[in-house]
């Protein structure tokens, strides 16, 4: 199965619909902390209405912690800073989809931890997609690959 991995989101909304996203497509959803937001069904509920039951999410306290649970997994950084294009990726099930915070990106320990790095070509006049969007094109990509459906 496909992970999707939220590094420190700071978005409730965007965390939200992601929530919806990986409901809908059978995707574990990983939440790597600290968030920029208290996590809780308040926040989140008007978005994801009654998709939490349906998504497993799992929480960690940081990155290391992260990486520790993750020994021995293809870790995949989806980020504007590689020339990597994700349609020319060859996914493999199980593998573990890497979203930055929408301000701040990941960490250098991010980028030098991952096994491979891509991105979602856009104009090169626009900065970047919404997490949101990011997170639908690139699973969409892996399970179609994968055939995980």
């Amino acid at each position: 199965m496909i992970n999707i991995a939220l590094y420190q989101p700071d978005i409730p909304q965007n965390t939200a619909a992601v929530i919806r996203t990986c409901a809908c497509l059978g995707l574990n959803l990983e939440i790597i902390k600290p968030a920029g937001f208290i996590i809780n069904e308040k926040k989140l509920g008007r978005i994801y209405m009654d998709y939490l039951k349906e998504c497993n999410i799992l929480y960690y306290d940081s990155f290391d912690h992260f990486l520790e649970k993750k020994q021995n997994r293809r870790l995949i950084l989806f980020t504007t800073k590689s020339k990597n294009s994700y349609h020319k990726f060859k996914f493999k099930n199980d593998d573990t989809l890497i979203f930055g915070s929408e301000s701040r990106g990941v960490s250098q320990k991010v980028h030098d931890s991952v096994n491979f790095k891509l991105n979602i070509p856009i104009k090169k006049v626009t900065r970047s997609l919404n997490l949101a969007t990011s997170v639908a094109i690139g699973s969409s990509e892996a399970i179609r690959q994968t055939n995980d459906k």
